[in-house]
């Protein structure tokens, strides 16, 4: 006797209702970002860097000794917290392609251009609080130092000093020799703060858009240094008729002029203003990430 069996049932794997959008690639994006280590020692490396050199810069200073820009002082760790925090952002799409991971997020995802915007919307969000944390924590603790440091009865040393120097005090740091510290209702002391957070977050995503180009981590943190420290000691050894030129369209000068509130640095001549700094500074990002866009989707995993 023959027995006849059925043709067996195929193995179907249930889909979601619809197909996996935005939201939905945010959420996991969301998710990978915050399962990983490196993300929460990342964040704690730059709020060591950003909030440690303040207590430094300012818990150094003599107490009469006259501050040109006491707000530009306390945030002085965002030079170098800007190289921790784009790390930060070159592993968020680096590690996957690391680790071969990006094949099953192209996978569930198909849809590239959804990827990348995920991750920009999400890592752009967390760079933006983080940033805006750290520069008000550093500032409220650079001024509380100072403040402390002219308490004691320097203030009119500091004057009279001044004086003798021959220096004219500027109108922004009067309240600084009066009371001993900046505070944010002083003439742009609280767009440099906000200015200094918001330039940590736009670099994150620069750094973001070079490791979707180029894909490998220690190649795209060494372009983002190349970008932020190298390329401005190339244009300072250029004749100066060139250099006084070119200074002020690089980030990190952008970043200087950003977070200061008495005039500029002198190696910056001829400055932008700080909001059309900024709106460059995101001109950079957006090409580059621009560009990483076009490269992810022509490009295999």
């Amino acid at each position: 006797m023959t027995a006849v069996f059925g043709a067996p049932t195929p193995f179907v794997i249930e889909q979601p209702p619809g197909r996996a959008g935005l939201r939905r690639a945010m959420a996991a994006e969301w998710t990978k970002l915050w399962s990983v280590r490196s993300t929460t020692w990342t964040l704690v490396g730059t709020a060591v860097a950003v909030v440690g050199l303040c207590a430094l810069g300012t818990g150094t200073v003599n107490p009469s000794e006259i501050i040109d820009d006491p707000t530009r002082r306390s945030l002085i760790g965002v030079l170098l917290g800007q190289l921790i925090f784009g790390v930060l952002g070159v592993l968020v799409m680096s590690a996957e392609y690391g680790t071969g991971t990006i094949r099953a997020t192209l996978s569930a995802i198909p849809r590239r251009p959804v990827v990348l915007t995920a991750k920009v919307v999400v890592f752009g969000a967390v760079a933006v609080v983080v940033s805006e944390v750290l520069a008000f924590s550093a500032f409220a603790l650079g001024q509380a130092i100072l403040s402390a440091k002219h308490a004691v009865g320097t203030k009119a040393a500091a004057a009279q000093r001044a004086q003798q120097l021959g220096l004219k005090i500027p109108h922004n740091i009067q309240g600084f020799l009066s009371n001993g510290s900046a505070s944010l209702g002083q003439p742009g002391v609280l767009r440099a703060v906000v200015g200094a957070g918001l330039y940590l977050a736009v670099l994150g995503l620069l750094a973001l858009g070079l490791a979707t180009i180029i894909r490998h981590t220690a190649g795209a943190i060494s372009a983002f240094v190349a970008v932020v420290l190298v390329l401005p000691l190339i244009v300072e050894a250029l004749p100066s008729s060139l250099s006084n030129h070119l200074a002020r369209y690089l980030p990190a000068n952008i970043g200087l002029v950003m977070f200061s509130t008495n005039g500029v640095p002198d190696r910056v001549v001829n400055a932008f203003s700080p909001w059309r700094g900024f709106a460059l500074l995101v001109f950079y990002a957006v090409v580059t990430l621009g560009i990483g866009c076009r490269v992810l989707v022509r490009r295999d995993a």
